[in-house]
């Protein structure tokens, strides 16, 4: 959101078929232009309730003199559009690849996060010549090997109509929630988190009709294996996860990186940090990702 955004940055809009997504780009008064032939970086949120592009915001000002940077906030979160509509992997899928085609328009490296790190991997796969590589953060798909997400009560009760709505306001729209929740289950150490951090989360979560693409995350409606995808991957990728990650832990990340060990060029594990090390110790993570941009090849 624009209150959150990092100093030197401004905001733009895309139109797509579900309404405006906003992305912050370097403001060229603050940052001097990158060269043109930089190469676009795109940092994408993960979809969980509060989720926005400020998920990357401690990450990506370091890029704005060397790339393209572009962080979105993908449709249904942050200060784009929320249509009250049932998300699908299919809409998250076109909606990335119309921004790298649009907004991008040359080969990106894509950096994203869980879930939507995981939809990138099947995006790579359909369109590898839109990107240049990929950095992704614990990407899970939640049914990978057939351990299906959906099975867990809490996704069987945000699926029972009317509940969901109560459990949305209850459970991640109010700020004891959202601090419960990043403390409890996406932080590991609660020290690094920050009131602004939460103040992020709430200022997303709190947004109308945000609880629709909340929702379908908790639903398991944007869930598959990506276990069944790896194999396929041809783009050059890179692995990161924090070593208390709770939804999808690390010795998953190294089966699912063993399914393809020719284009998964790099595992690294962040220690102490849980689901967002680019969050709780965003400064780890900024120097993996610059390595990686200087070394590894296509």
């Amino acid at each position: 959101m624009r209150q959150y955004q990092p100093v030197g940055f401004q905001q733009r809009s895309l139109t797509t078929n579900l309404g405006q997504m906003v992305y912050s780009v370097p403001d060229p008064s603050f940052y001097p232009p990158a060269n043109s032939e930089a190469v676009p970086l795109v940092f994408l949120h993960s979809l969980g309730g509060g989720s926005s592009a400020y998920e990357w915001s401690k990450v990506y000002p370091s890029f704005a003199g060397t790339h393209q940077v572009i962080a979105p906030d993908l449709i249904g979160w942050g200060d784009s559009a929320h249509p009250k509509i049932r998300y699908e992997p299919a809409d998250y899928l076109n909606l990335i690849k119309l921004l790298l085609k649009q907004v991008a328009a040359s080969p990106a490296w894509v950096v994203a996060s869980s879930l939507t790190a995981a939809l990138t991997i099947r995006l790579a796969i359909q369109e590898p010549q839109l990107f240049q590589g990929l950095f992704l953060v614990s990407p899970s798909g939640y049914r990978d090997f057939r351990e299906d997400y959906r099975q867990q009560t809490s996704s069987q009760l945000v699926s029972l109509p009317g509940l969901d709505r109560l459990i949305y306001a209850v459970g991640a729209a109010n700020e004891w929630a959202v601090r419960n929740f990043l403390e409890q289950f996406l932080f590991a150490d609660s020290s690094r988190l920050s009131q602004e951090i939460v103040s992020a989360y709430l200022a997303s979560a709190l947004k109308p009709n945000a609880e629709y693409a909340a929702l379908a995350s908790l639903r398991g409606d944007l869930c598959f294996d990506l276990a069944e995808y790896m194999g396929q991957l041809t783009v050059p990728t890179i692995l990161v996860w924090g070593s208390q990650s709770r939804f999808s832990p690390s010795q998953q990340g190294k089966r699912l990186a063993d399914l393809n060990p020719n284009v998964i060029q790099g595992f690294h594990i962040v220690s102490r940090t849980g689901v967002l090390p680019h969050l709780e110790n965003p400064a780890s993570v900024t120097g993996l990702l610059s390595s990686y941009l200087a070394t590894v090849k296509s």
